[in-house]
């Protein structure tokens, strides 16, 4: 296994103005297959009941997490607070759908408890923490893994307590819908910019979107090209707007500079 950094650039208009998007890094993970965390010196990549540690510098795996496929059947997007690795999980595809967050302590690579949120409005897919609250993605899919009723338009976005009890809920707007449809969000993360990310199941691309000023659907800002196929993503807590995602098809955690789309933000 090994690291590669290169100067892939995506361009992206933000204003009319073409913005460059270096990759910064490239690992071989083969558990790169949900989705991929980062603390700054070590890639975490995830693939259901699995999890592989990586030197970020050398792109060797350090340590390895298996659990029982039973008790994990679909861990997703992870994402580091107060030095534990925060794991948005589900029964994915089975129905009805159920979630929890799995905390891992990162060091030893230790499963150390659950947070069972039962069944609820969708599939968990992210978690993020901001302002003092937690923040996450609720997954509803059309088609396979879908329960009577409620398609990919259910997919919704939580803000919650400190408990996991819903303060407020947003819905997802039409324009980004329609380039999820018939999956729906797998990957989210506010960025510094205060903006909220949100990737898609197979579309390189990533959405920024907004609080709304009024109302319950969030406001799209702009989308993004990424090079790598939508699914689970996660900031980089030690390079400003170093974003990390994976490559299903090449089994690689790729890191890259997304611009800020604005700073004027509601809410």
């Amino acid at each position: 296994m090994r690291a590669v950094t290169f100067g892939f650039c995506a361009a992206v208009l933000v204003a009319g103005i073409a913005v460059a998007q270096p990759v910064m890094h490239s690992l071989e993970a083969e558990e790169a297959q949900q989705g991929v965390a980062s603390d700054g010196t070590y890639a975490y990549a995830i693939d259901n009941s699995r999890i592989g540690k990586y030197d970020i510098k050398t792109g060797q795996r350090v340590a390895q997490w298996e659990g029982p496929s039973g008790l994990f059947p679909h861990m997703n997007a992870c994402t580091l607070v107060d030095k534990r690795l925060l794991c948005a999980a589900s029964n994915f595809p089975q129905v009805p759908m159920t979630s929890a967050i799995e905390i891992f302590d990162p060091v030893a690579m230790k499963h150390l408890t659950t947070i069972s949120l039962g069944m609820g409005i969708g599939s968990l897919t992210w978690v993020d923490r901001k302002d003092g609250f937690w923040w996450a993605g609720f997954a509803n899919y059309a088609g396979k893994a879908g329960e009577p009723g409620h398609d990919h338009r259910y997919t919704s976005v939580l803000k919650l307590d400190d408990q996991w009890r819903q303060l407020e809920g947003w819905t997802l707007p039409d324009a980004v819908l329609e380039r999820m449809a018939p999956m729906s969000n797998s990957g989210g993360g506010w960025g510094d910019d205060g903006l909220l990310y949100l990737t898609g199941h197979d579309r390189p691309e990533i959405y920024a979107l907004r609080l709304p000023k009024a109302g319950s659907t969030l406001e799209l800002a702009a989308t993004l090209p990424i090079p790598f196929e939508g699914q689970a993503i996660d900031w980089d807590p030690k390079a400003k707007r170093l974003l990390w995602g994976i490559s299903r098809k090449d089994r690689k955690a790729i890191a890259v500079i997304l611009p800020n789309v604005e700073t004027n933000v509601a809410r």
